[in-house]
């Protein structure tokens, strides 16, 4: 049983066209300007002014409704203990997952601006688990350059002490950094989260599981920390047509800066470059989306099922 087949009667989710989804944001105003728009895109994850009101906008009023509805649940669990269970309301925590060159990072800007922008203005901040990898040291030492973006390259133990911390209220809490120039953590740099309204996470297996002990004892995953996670789609020979061209216009672009991990690449010909785009879609990425990342799926709240140019065809949303 494929439980994410629309006719699948048993399915947990309900879905919805494009063309659907976008009437439910039909009566609200547009927040965001064509070159806002533009600004927030990519060369690498187009999206457009018409696609952020056919899709992001009506997705932005769902999200705020679950914000909204968790402040009130938060002030009448208040009111149930008799304040015995003392403490603010915490952060909302988006969680964001999908293969690499899906387009996260766009949607996960797009809604962090229409979010920010609702009537409450609300503090909305967004953190990326790159800076969460082992720096490229640890992973040569441990033999897991290959492996980079697979759940063992991630230092674990460091996602759960900062969503730990985000959900506890604390302020100030550090994220490490990230060079997409350099491929590495960047050493003694830090991004603080001062307590948001909303924090958007966003990682490739931010969904992902651990193995559960056979002792009943309490062993934390990083969505446990989620109050909506949103997991972006598409078929797997789309997603390895745009990682392709990705890596091709990067090689005519960042990949020339000499300080670029991947300057080497610039220096290629154009089917050398390729033979070795598809050598790491094939051994690397590929196989990260089969064994890790696709599996986590069903486990997210919402899911953007993107077509041909990036465009969402189909939304699902898990029933309440």
């Amino acid at each position: 049983m494929d439980q994410l087949a629309p006719t699948e009667k048993y399915s947990p989710y309900w879905f919805f066209k494009a063309e659907h989804w976008a009437g439910f944001g039909a009566d609200m105003s547009m927040t965001l300007t064509q070159d806002e728009v533009a600004r927030l895109s990519s060369m690498y994850e187009p999206i457009d002014l018409d696609e952020v009101r056919r899709i992001y906008l009506s997705l932005s009023r769902l999200l705020s409704a679950h914000v909204e509805t968790s402040q009130q649940l938060f002030r009448q669990r208040q009111r149930f203990f008799n304040s015995e269970k003392k403490g603010t309301k915490t952060p909302f925590i988006i969680g964001m997952a999908g293969s690499v060159a899906v387009g996260k990072s766009t949607t996960a800007r797009i809604l962090k601006e229409l979010l920010t922008r609702w009537p409450s203005s609300p503090k909305v901040d967004l953190v990326t688990t790159d800076g969460f990898l082992h720096p490229n040291e640890v992973l040569r030492r441990d033999n897991l350059m290959e492996r980079k973006g697979f759940p063992d390259s991630y230092d674990v133990g460091a996602l759960l002490r900062f969503l730990s911390a985000i959900k506890s209220g604390q302020p100030n809490v550090r994220a490490p950094v990230y060079s997409h120039l350099t491929y590495d953590v960047m050493p003694g740099e830090f991004v603080t989260v001062d307590r948001p309204d909303i924090l958007i996470f966003e990682g490739i297996n931010v969904l992902q599981p651990r193995e559960l002990p056979k002792d009943g004892n309490f062993v934390p995953f990083v969505s446990d920390f989620f109050d909506f996670s949103i997991y972006i789609d598409a078929d797997e020979q789309i997603i390895h047509e745009w990682y392709i061209d990705r890596f091709m216009r990067l090689r005519e672009t960042a990949f020339r800066n000499p300080q670029s991990f991947f300057h080497r690449y610039s220096q290629l010909s154009e089917d050398a470059a390729r033979a070795i785009a598809e050598g790491l879609w094939a051994n690397i990425n590929l196989k990260n989306l089969r064994e890790n990342i696709l599996p986590t799926r069903p486990r997210a709240d919402l899911i953007l099922k993107k077509g041909a140019g990036h465009l969402v065809e189909e939304v699902a949303i898990r029933k309440l």
